[in-house]
């Protein structure tokens, strides 16, 4: 029996492969980029109806057992972020055919792209700690080659600081990770949230504490919460438009997701401390995501900023560690990484028309591209969560579960968050896509309906996911279910 498990890693790695050698062929390179993407897609989507129905899912690969192997696991929660990243990457890829430029395809761009979904695949599948940081490498030395590919000013200027605050954290990670093996002796998640459990029955748990700080302090770099988020705006903004939109709808989520799984397998047990810090920073990073929003006339700069926003919104939600919260921290985050890849599609190509991602020297777009127009209106208003859009059901679950759990003001001010983000994605329609009507010198040389088609499938995807919810809602909360009882995870890799 086909194992799905392995295959949304197992395809783009082939793939990436394969694509090194067919370099001088663009055509060629583009067929496989897509019917990979297209694959994994399918093959990721058949796992979630797997775990759907026969419950978490792991895979052994070496002939020892957990904890002693290392052992790939799917729960219904990674298996959703799997097939979401999968999505996106289809969606990149598609609008990547016009929208990225020959001299960037010749210098296999479509590879990197490809070991860029291995890396992201891969750290939602393991069951390993170590591996997670291996994965974490795979994505980010393919984010290097994809940050830098096209040697602009702007690309060689950020990646030095992108580059360096990375390896910056990736020492730290494996610092963090030396230090938890000499507490637990294993690197398998499940078999160290059993170790940690035992450890905090018995002891003081301020070992677990300082453990826990090192891993947010890691993965917080990943996920660019505040105040660890000075990387984010400058690197994201240098690189084009496919790119921007899958380091930012799937990069700082690897960070969140990990931070998400850490804090509800190892550090549950000590929820006090760590649990009131993250809600902090996860306020702090609403509140500075909002300012840095709002008070940019950048379109790149005003959706990056929005990225920092909803991190701090869904770790919000993993802080309160209710079941409530937690439904909608998983409801928000695949919402989120497939609204901000159309974005980032959208304002990539409101400043190809344009020449420029200035605000103030657009206008008037709704006129001449009404289908830019409206998309982007809709996109602007599941962004923000108005309902029914998929926006709304997610944050309206994050709200919920911060009152039942007392936490009024992180609940008041992700509400009103909501409100704020309207704002600042809606002066991009007003000032960009309506009012006075300009000609643009670049607008001619632009295939706009070709590039039209990534972003209104994910559009419409997005609000298919959020009027649909009742669809979905059984997947969500069998996600929020396994994040909220860690012993379904740990029962089903060790086999008690």
């Amino acid at each position: 029996m086909i194992n799905f498990l392995i295959l949304p890693i197992l395809i783009p790695l082939i793939t990436g492969v394969l694509l090194i050698f067919a370099n001088k062929s663009i055509k060629l390179q583009r067929w496989i980029a897509g019917l990979s993407a297209f694959l994994t897609v399918i093959v990721a989507a058949l796992l979630v109806q797997k775990v759907r129905n026969d419950g978490v899912q792991t895979l052994n690969l070496s002939n020892w057992d957990a904890p002693f192997g290392i052992t790939l696991v799917s729960d219904m929660f990674s298996a959703l972020l799997v097939l979401t990243t999968s999505i996106v990457a289809l969606a990149c890829v598609i609008y990547s055919f016009k929208g990225i430029g020959e001299d960037r395809e010749k210098f296999h761009y479509y590879s990197a792209v490809n070991f860029l979904i291995v890396g992201v695949n891969g750290a939602f599948t393991t069951g390993d700690i170590f591996n997670l940081f291996v994965f974490f490498e795979v994505m980010l030395m393919s984010s290097y080659v994809l940050i830098i590919l096209g040697g602009t000013k702007i690309q060689l200027r950020e990646s030095i600081k992108y580059i360096l605050v990375n390896v910056i954290s990736s020492a730290l990670f494996v610092i963090s990770i030396a230090y938890l093996y000499s507490v637990v002796g294993t690197l398998n998640i499940a078999h160290i949230s059993v170790r940690l459990s035992e450890i905090s029955g018995v002891s003081q748990p301020g070992i677990i504490t300082v453990l826990g700080v090192l891993f947010l302090i890691v993965f917080g770099l990943k996920g660019a919460i505040f105040p660890l988020y000075f990387w984010l705006p400058g690197s994201y903004y240098a690189p084009p438009a496919p790119v921007m939109a899958l380091f930012g709808a799937l990069l700082t989520k690897v960070g969140v997701y990990s931070i998400t799984r850490t804090y509800s397998m190892f550090f549950y047990q000590e929820s006090g401390f760590i649990q009131q810090l993250l809600i902090i920073l996860a306020i702090l990073t609403v509140i500075a995501g909002i300012i840095g929003a709002l008070a940019y006339w950048d379109v790149k700069k005003i959706v990056i900023y929005n990225i920092i926003v909803a991190v701090g919104v869904i770790l919000f939600g993993v802080a309160t560690m209710n079941i409530d919260a937690l439904t909608g921290s998983v409801f928000y985050l695949i919402h989120d990484m497939i609204i901000k890849a159309a974005l980032f599609l959208l304002v990539g190509l409101m400043a190809a028309i344009a020449g420029t991602s200035n605000l103030r020297s657009m206008g008037g777009m709704i006129k001449r591209y009404p289908g830019l127009g409206w998309t982007f209106f809709l996109a602007a208003l599941a962004l923000s969560g108005i309902p029914p859009l998929s926006g709304f059901v997610g944050k309206l679950l994050i709200v919920q579960g911060g009152f039942s759990s007392e936490h009024y003001w992180g609940a008041a001010i992700v509400l009103i968050s909501s409100l704020l983000v309207l704002i600042s994605i809606m002066k991009i329609f007003i000032n960009g896509i309506w009012g006075k009507p300009r000609s643009f010198e670049t607008e001619n040389s632009v295939p706009y309906r070709k590039l039209m088609i990534a972003p209104v499938m994910l559009v419409v995807l997005s609000i298919f996911y959020g009027v649909g919810a009742d669809f979905v809602y059984p997947y969500i909360s069998q996600a929020a279910e396994t994040l909220t009882n860690a012993n379904i995870y740990i029962d089903a890799v060790l086999k008690e």
